[in-house]
């Protein structure tokens, strides 16, 4: 089926450039509740075929909720946001080879036609220009450790501040420096929500040893934060929903993946946009795959949360 562009109530430069598919744009019109999703846990997060497992599993736990997946990429010089099972598919198989797509990259990569998965920051951005206010992701990005020297920070959390869209996710990565990413995030106004619970959750882990700013139990809760701050111009909500228990991992096993992964990164001169999907690669390879198992049950339970807000968010429209 040929996806059609709509422009919705957003950015029109933008949305000029979005190609929405005929079931994001039926939802659009009927008020019906939607979920945006990334792409660069498909393009740059885990090997085919999980990828494309994880991808087909994430929208039908969506859907499975009451709300309609929307998956966002770049292709062929559009922002596409839902995609088809065609698009999916390729988007998996073409993997690493894709581009990473942050908010300096969108304009050359929507001149070049290429294939780019899409940030949490990007998106953002096509989800709030095409109308969409809730997004499952796995974690954000945040404050890379060593940022005093490096400066290594991601657009995720200035996207974060501007953009009025939330975000569920299970923290921020646990190879990020979470307290630094905490700070930043305070700085940029965002408010940190944890569903069902008081401590800011670190991706593969539970607990990352912050805490949230404040909690909310269950998708009313949520949603009516949610809805007060948009309400409010106020940018962006970040709900950080722990992994389920039965597939945390022990943190302090990962922390000692991760400073060797780390190390691995620093003896190669990996760094910039090619670290993220380098310490995920080389984690899964220390932790014999469990990190892998750990990220498609966390990811889908975020989607689950997600659809739950969204499904509450619609009502109070």
């Amino acid at each position: 089926m040929e996806n059609r562009r709509f422009s919705g109530d957003s950015d029109v430069s933008l949305a000029s450039h979005l190609s929405i598919s005929p079931a994001v744009i039926e939802a659009l019109a009927s008020g019906r509740p939607l979920v945006a999703l990334e792409s660069t846990i498909i393009t740059h997060g885990m090997p085919y075929p999980q990828n494309l497992e994880m991808a087909r599993n994430v929208e039908a736990v969506i859907a499975a909720n009451g709300a309609v997946p929307a998956t966002v990429a770049i292709m062929d010089g559009t922002f596409r946001v839902g995609v088809t099972a065609a698009d999916l598919e390729r988007l998996a198989r073409t993997g690493g080879k894709a581009a990473k797509a942050s908010r300096r990259d969108v304009a050359a990569l929507l001149a070049s036609g290429e294939v780019a998965g899409t940030t949490v920051a990007t998106t953002m951005m096509a989800a709030e220009a095409a109308g969409i206010r809730v997004f499952a992701t796995g974690g954000i990005g945040g404050v890379h450790r060593g940022a005093e020297t490096t400066f290594d920070i991601s657009a995720d959390l200035d996207e974060l501040g501007r953009t009025p869209v939330a975000v569920v996710c299970a923290g921020a990565k646990s190879i990020l420096d979470i307290p630094k990413t905490l700070e930043v995030l305070e700085s940029r106004g965002v408010p940190v929500l944890g569903y069902e619970t008081d401590d800011f959750p670190a991706f593969w882990a539970r607990r990352s040893g912050g805490k949230v700013d404040h909690r909310v139990d269950g998708a009313e809760a949520a949603a009516r934060v949610i809805r007060l701050q948009f309400d409010l111009g106020l940018g962006g909500v970040l709900v950080a929903n722990p992994i389920p228990t039965s597939h945390a991992l022990d943190a302090d096993e990962i922390e000692g993946r991760i400073a060797e992964a780390i190390r691995g990164a620093e003896a190669e001169g990996v760094s910039r946009k090619d670290l993220t999907p380098f310490l995920l690669k080389r984690i899964f390879e220390l932790t014999g795959g469990r990190s892998l198992v750990a990220n498609i049950a966390l990811v889908e339970n975020n989607a689950r949360v997600a659809a739950l807000i969204a499904v509450a968010l619609a009502r109070r429209t």
